[in-house]
């Protein structure tokens, strides 16, 4: 009986998992996953995400066990560890998700090399990690679309493949070696509030979310307080969830908030599809403007301002500080936030980018830094000058000052709308809210350190 090698990497699930159906067809299995080196030596293996990822590899080893087979983890270089166990094993092919930043392009550039000198095959499957293939649709005069509507149109009418259920046995090799699981216990590090890693944990979400979310999500998905986000994106990040079976089910929910929702999800798409032509995008300016950034050396005490959530304006803080504790976000929070560094204190994205990915458990590369692009100008944003006022904002997706409330404790006692401003509180008010800062920055000041005009939201 033939054997192939299932290679997880950031498809944690049995459900809708294209390289596993395609292994089992040949005969038995060898679900492996790598704890990969490579990672850690190049920052991304922040605490909450290894946490995380410990739920969802014990999880994957459980449902695997339901089934007959079971996770085989190993650690070090990817390439390397794959083919020892082809060589152990005699595994004639690799099956994995394909990815789209520099670093899983070059992974699998280097494993097919060596696999082939073995006279083994890699096969990478698309729509694993996507809904819609990175370059399955692209412009006439270009390999990538450059502005999200067009894409969306395009995204929109790409007709998925089907979204199977977990297979019912797997039949996995027996006698291959394998490290323990990772678990939780003893990581350093992790917020205190972070959620449950897994595909059963991913699911039990996402079942919650279709019956009780989705449809009011076009009208909630801006407003703070309520938290009507499907706080999916963790389980996308890990893919204990299929993209193609979410738009499935969205679909299949319809209506405004289905939507609203499916947007979010070709946006995702979108993002991977401008890393996949534009690896380079992760680090560098995808449309540089020639800003004269300031760093984090030479902006020391506003960036520890705005890390700490300590900026005297609440909703940045109160976005930042569920930061530390969730290590996830509001989407509307993230904007804020990274429109505060880059727009007000004049920031350079990278150093936003990069303490984003230190914290949040969904910190995926594409989504993250370009997202970041878009809020600083130079990325795929059309209103590149665009600048979201922290208290017009605020008034306007929290507008009785319950998220910032909930964050923000210093400001616990001040009621209502007046939350937003306290700087403008008088006797007795003002003097509840001594342990609060005065702001770092007044918003007038940081938009005029900017050579042009910018387009106020």
């Amino acid at each position: 009986m033939n054997v192939s090698i299932v290679l997880f990497t950031a498809d944690l699930r049995l459900h809708d998992h294209p390289p596993l159906r395609a292994a089992l067809k040949a005969g038995e299995v060898i679900p492996l996953f790598v704890r990969d080196t490579g990672v850690a030596s190049a920052g991304f293996a922040a605490p909450n995400r290894l946490a995380f990822l410990a739920d969802c590899l014990r999880d994957l080893d459980s449902g695997l066990r339901e089934r007959g087979g079971r996770l085989i983890v190993r650690s070090g270089d990817v390439v390397e560890e794959v083919c020892k166990v082809a060589t152990e094993t005699d595994a004639r092919e690799v099956h994995m998700a394909g990815d789209v930043s520099a670093y899983a392009q070059l992974r699998e550039q280097r494993l097919r090399r060596a696999l082939e000198a073995e006279g083994r095959r890699l096969h990478v499957h698309d729509t694993v990690t996507t809904a819609v293939a990175p370059g399955a649709v692209t412009p006439a005069a270009s390999d990538h679309f450059a502005v999200f509507t067009p894409y969306y149109r395009q995204w929109s009418g790409v007709r998925l493949r089907a979204a199977p259920a977990a297979p019912r046995e797997i039949r996995v090799l027996d006698g291959v070696g394998s490290e323990q699981l990772p678990a939780r216990t003893g990581l350093q590090g992790v917020s205190e509030g972070l959620a449950e890693g897994g595909e059963t944990a991913g699911r039990e979400r996402l079942a919650r979310w279709l019956r009780t979310g989705i449809t009011s999500y076009e009208d909630r998905h801006d407003d703070l307080a309520g938290d009507g986000t499907s706080r999916l994106s963790p389980h996308l990040h890990f893919g204990t969830l299929s993209p193609v079976e979410l738009v499935h089910r969205a679909r299949g929910a319809g209506g405004p908030g289905a939507e609203a929702f499916l947007r979010q999800l070709a946006w995702r798409d979108f993002h991977r599809q401008v890393l996949a032509a534009r690896p380079a995008a992760a680090t560098a300016d995808y449309r540089t403007k020639r800003d004269r950034w300031r760093t984090e050396r030479t902006a020391h005490e506003d960036v520890r301002a705005w890390k700490e959530g300590r900026t005297g304006y609440p909703v940045i803080d109160a976005a930042m500080r569920q930061l530390r504790h969730e290590g996830w976000i509001h989407n509307r929070g993230r904007l804020l936030a990274a429109s505060f560094l880059t727009k007000t204190l004049y920031v350079d994205w990278r150093v936003g980018a990069r303490y984003f990915l230190e914290l949040l458990v969904d910190g995926d590369v594409a989504s993250n830094q370009l997202n970041w692009q878009w809020m600083a100008g130079t990325g795929t944003d059309s209103r590149p000058n665009r600048v979201l006022n922290p208290v017009t904002q605020a008034s306007r997706y929290d507008p009785d000052g319950v998220y910032v409330r909930r964050w923000v404790p210093e400001l616990a006692a001040v009621e209502g709308p007046s939350v937003h401003q306290p700087w403008k509180l008088k006797g007795p008010d003002r003097a509840a809210t001594e342990d609060y800062p005065d702001p770092i920055v007044e918003l007038s000041a940081g938009l005029a350190r900017f050579r042009r005009g910018r387009d106020r939201d």
